[in-house]
């Protein structure tokens, strides 16, 4: 999940009078679909493959401020859009969404879904499908060519889930987690962990670089487990730089969570990263959303390299990560 700054709010309590707008795409097959029913169910208003040039226009004949909340027409819209719309140009989507996003009587938002390659070209194979960029070439070039077309609006998102390890029930409960307009209005945690040597998350609000611990990729047994088997687990916690370290970011996280929500922020990243991303950085996230939830609070919890097969060579690029 990525972060957004804190949108608009006055004392008048403004921001529960705003029409709710979340905006869905991501990559052909990472389950924008499935998102959307999940959304439905949850009484919002989805409108799939809308063009996202008309959205001005939309907004324009929603219900304004002063509407009653009850009505029929006060569902949140859910406005799902991908490389097969008409007309779509990334860039364009995102100045046409900046400028809507500053108006004060909208809160709006965007989940991008992301998948794998392979695990892509598994689905685009069993059910038979050719991918619409793909042409007269294989599967993976047309996954390839719409990952690079779609990359500035991961980068821009809002919130990003990587569906990849995900069965149809996994992606309807985070979306439910998410998303549900019944739930708790308060911020939204996301704890993520990430490998450097793949870049850092774009949008993190809070990065900690958890490289200075003893890297279980150098020990046989734990080279193919990762940061969330218990043996890989008694081997960072045995480190002697880990409890001091680790003490120090969970006190100020949690420092820092109040703080962020006086703020009124809706969406807060907290990461970790090490070498590879697969075993320091995940234990790391996972010992940091167990913290939080010892404070009452219910993060979800994403790791972006555990999908990815070459973990093992990345982490051993470098003796030194």
């Amino acid at each position: 999940m990525t972060s957004d700054s804190p949108r608009p709010r006055d004392d008048d309590g403004d921001a529960a009078k705003q029409t709710r707008i979340l905006l869905v795409t991501g990559l052909l097959g990472a389950g924008k679909t499935t998102a959307l029913r999940a959304l439905e169910d949850l009484g919002w208003e989805p409108v799939d493959n809308f063009p996202v040039r008309l959205l001005p226009r939309l907004v324009s004949t929603a219900p304004g401020p002063g509407h009653d909340r009850n009505s029929a027409e006060s569902h949140p819209l859910a406005i799902g859009f991908d490389s097969r719309t008409r007309g779509f140009d990334p860039q364009r989507v995102i100045a046409e969404v900046d400028a809507l996003a500053r108006r004060v009587d909208i809160a709006l938002s965007t989940l991008f879904l992301d998948c794998g390659s392979e695990e892509l070209e598994r689905r685009y194979n069993e059910t038979r499908r050719r991918h619409p960029l793909a042409g007269d070439r294989p599967v993976a070039a047309g996954i390839a060519a719409e990952r690079e077309l779609m990359a500035p609006l991961r980068r821009w998102a809002d919130v990003v889930v990587n569906t990849t390890s995900f069965s149809t029930n996994d992606l309807g409960r985070t979306i439910r987690e998410l998303f549900a307009p019944s739930a708790p209005q308060g911020m939204t945690i996301t704890v993520s962990s990430f490998g450097f040597a793949r870049g850092m998350p774009p949008l993190a609000d809070l990065v900690f670089d958890m490289r200075f611990l003893d890297n279980p990729h150098w020990v046989d047994e734990l080279r193919p487990l990762t940061g969330r088997d218990a043996p890989v687990a008694s081997h960072i916690a045995a480190d002697p730089a880990w409890q001091e370290s680790f003490g120090r970011i969970r006190d100020l996280v949690l420092s820092l969570v109040p703080l962020y929500e006086a703020q009124g922020k809706s969406y807060l990243h907290i990461a970790f990263g090490c070498t590879g991303g697969k075993h320091r950085s995940v234990f790391s996230a996972e010992s940091m959303a167990h913290e939080l939830r010892k404070t009452g609070h219910n993060p979800g919890v994403l790791h972006r390299n555990l999908d990815i097969g070459a973990s093992d060579l990345v982490e051993g690029g470098s003796r030194a990560g």
